[in-house]
Parts: C-alpha cells; structure tokens; sequence
C-alpha cells in the first residue's frame, strides 16, 4: 500500500460524528474522523513501514499522523526523528498518545523525554512526561534509576500547579504512573500526590492522582505492567 491508497482507506472509515470529539479536544482540518480500533485491519496489513509512515505524518492529516504512529518502526528512527515528529505534533493527542508511545519502544526514549521535559514547551514537556508514563506502565523497574525518578517526582510536587495545561496532565498522570508502576517509589508518590493535591485545569475540572492512585489500591493493581507499549 502506499500513501495515496491508505488515505482513501482512512477516509471511507472517517464518521462525522467522531470528527467532532476530535476537534473537540483540539484537532483541526485536514482529517477524516477514523476511531482507532478501525484503523486495525490496515495496519494488519501494512505491519509496520517507516517511510510510509513518514509519508502519513507529513500529510498534516490528523487520522494519517496517528496511524503513522500506528504503523511506525520505532527501531528505525533516530533522536532527530523524534525532535521532527514532536515539531509536528500540534495538540495533545499527537504528542502524548503518538509520538510519546513511539519514542516509549526506543532505546533513547529517555534522553528524550529528558531534553522535552526541560524545554519549556508545553507539548514537548507533556510529551517527555508522557514518555516515562507509557515506559514505566511496560518495562521491568529494574530499567529505571530510582534516584532520577525521585527527582523527577520531586520536580512535579514544586513546579506542576505553574506548568501549562497539558503539561498539568502529564505530570499528574506521571505521580499516578509511579503510584502505579513502579513499586520501589510507591510510597513516595503517594506521598507526592497527597502534597500537590487537586491539580485545577481548564473547563472547572481538577486533577487528583492520590484518589486514583489509591483505587488502584483498593483493585490490588499495584505493580501492574502492560505487556506492549501500542497495542
């Protein structure tokens, strides 16, 4: 399949409707509308391809540019990749639920996430979150540096409450992925979260990683790990 033959598919599976919610949470013109699981029986039959993703991602396509990430190989793409991809990403969903996922099946993702993380950007820095949360939710602890993540859990209890919208997100989402994921500091973002309190964002809505975290308490869920990054 090529570009031109994958952008008819995703546009026959586009729904008005699905369109909307999509805009709704910040996407813009050109896309089609196309919920994910729908996407499934193209990428079976494309696995995964590089530069056609490269060619998708490039369209400006929202539908396309999630596919991309879909049908990327991570292993093939390099940290100047990524910086390109992440320039692209121009709202949440692009840079949380498609570039952070991919870069979350390298061997850099770290570094990374590191560099978006201390950008100063919002989506850069709510990518790089992202980033930890997706690998910390799949790879073993013993992969991670305890000490750094302390930091890190440290830098979100000073800094997330004057962090822009969607970094807020992310953060939070990083104090529950830790509560979560990853036991050795179990304890310490509960603690975190317990300290930063509701988080308040946009749309009188407030974020609580403690009430989360303590759910998945109560679900006998800590430690949870998923088996892939995408599914």
């Amino acid at each position: 399949m090529n570009v031109e033959t994958v952008m008819q598919e995703l546009e026959v599976l586009g729904k008005e409707r699905t369109k909307k919610i999509y805009v709704s949470n910040g996407a813009h013109e050109p896309l089609f509308g196309v919920a994910t699981g729908e996407m499934k029986p193209i990428a079976k039959k494309i696995k995964l391809n590089q530069p056609l993703a490269e060619e998708l991602y490039n369209t400006g396509n929202y539908d396309a540019m999630y596919f991309a990430g879909v049908i990327a190989d991570p292993k093939a793409m390099t940290e100047v990749d990524f910086d390109r991809w992440i320039d692209g990403a121009y709202f949440y969903m692009l840079s949380d639920y498609v570039v952070a996922v991919t870069l979350a099946e390298t061997e850099i993702a770290q570094q990374v996430a590191d560099k978006w993380i201390l950008s100063g950007e919002e989506l850069k820095m709510s990518a790089g979150w992202s980033c930890y949360c997706w690998l910390l939710g799949n790879r073993r602890d013993s992969e991670f540096d305890e000490s750094k993540l302390a930091e890190m859990l440290e830098r979100v209890k000073n800094t997330i409450h004057d962090a822009p919208e969607r970094t807020k997100y992310a953060m939070n989402n990083f104090i529950y992925t830790v509560g979560v994921s990853y036991l050795p500091l179990h304890a310490m973002a509960v603690e975190t979260a317990k300290a930063v309190g509701p988080v308040d964002v946009q749309r009188n809505k407030s974020l609580n990683a403690a009430d989360r975290i303590q759910k998945e308490v109560e679900k006998g869920r800590i430690g949870f790990k998923r088996k892939y990054v995408r599914c």
